[in-house]
């Protein structure tokens, strides 16, 4: 008799609540450290809570990976006799969570952990993609082969409305942040299906709702096979208006079964700053 598969994957991901219980996605939240505290990610702390901070007294907080022994702790909840464990992490290349989760894997043996090279709602494509074939009685060692040869399928990008969090965290030079405010600049981030590293994709310039529907519509525009199942709105707190006007170019170009609108966690808000956000789906190959 096989053994029952939990699928798992780290708060990161970003599906919404309703998704997380239709799909029955467990879950772990990355720490926040936060003027002297240690909080839970989306648990005891919000993104509006860090972006409140910022503009009100400049406090800027840092993320710290999931160590080994609270993946030891989290994946031993599971009776290794009776379970297996898919878990999908964060990029390992923004994140060492996933070298974490792979060596208390090693321990533990009936943990199958997953990079997703990619991050939020791109690694949400994936965790739900695995649930599907949990739901189906796949086992979880080919759930685990078959998710990752999706990998290189699932296109994430977002727009940046400023650049005062990447600045403030170091990613990016004062001179820059403030020439693309100056220049009404908005980046374009795309996440590397190859290395699950970040890039500066295309520079659009203007108002953010005209930004937003350009950058829409380029997106869908770039791929002759995108898989219309679902995509995905995430963003990281931007006004309703914005994400009807992105919903509305998203239903001008093409149909998709689901349209998903999703909220950042503090991980990735806390790096991208408010105002930011990405359309996310999955291609044919």
């Amino acid at each position: 008799m096989s053994k029952k598969v939990i699928i798992s994957a780290d708060s990161t991901v970003d599906l919404s609540p309703e998704l997380k219980e239709l799909y029955n996605v467990n879950y772990y939240p990355f720490h926040i450290i936060f003027e002297g505290e240690d909080y839970l990610d989306n648990v005891t702390i919000t993104p509006r809570d860090l972006f409140d901070a910022y503009y009100d007294r400049k406090s800027l907080p840092k993320t710290t990976a999931i160590n080994i022994d609270e993946y030891m702790e989290y994946f031993s909840r599971w009776n290794a006799e009776e379970y297996d464990i898919v878990h999908i992490n964060l990029s390992s290349a923004l994140s060492s969570s996933h070298q974490n989760a792979r060596l208390a894997a090693a321990e533990l043996g009936n943990v199958y952990v997953i990079d997703s090279r990619n991050l939020s709602t791109g690694s949400g494509h994936l965790v739900i993609e695995a649930a599907k074939l949990a739901q189906q009685g796949v086992p979880a060692a080919e759930i685990a082969e078959r998710v990752t040869a999706m990998i290189p399928r699932v296109h994430a990008s977002f727009i940046l409305d400023n650049l005062d969090f990447m600045r403030a965290g170091g990613r990016c030079s004062s001179i820059a942040a403030f020439s693309a405010t100056l220049l009404r600049l908005k980046p374009c981030i795309e996440v590397s299906n190859e290395t699950g590293s970040m890039r500066v994709a295309k520079k659009y310039q203007g108002d953010l709702g005209n930004v937003l529907v350009k950058y829409t519509k380029d997106q869908l525009a770039a791929y002759p096979d995108i898989v219309t199942d679902k995509i995905f709105i995430t963003h990281s707190g931007i006004d309703q208006k914005y994400i009807d006007l992105v919903r509305k170019a998203i239903e001008d170009t093409m149909h998709f079964d689901n349209i998903y609108v999703s909220n950042a966690s503090c991980t990735i808000s806390c790096h991208c700053g408010p105002n930011c956000l990405g359309v996310l789906f999955m291609t044919e190959k």
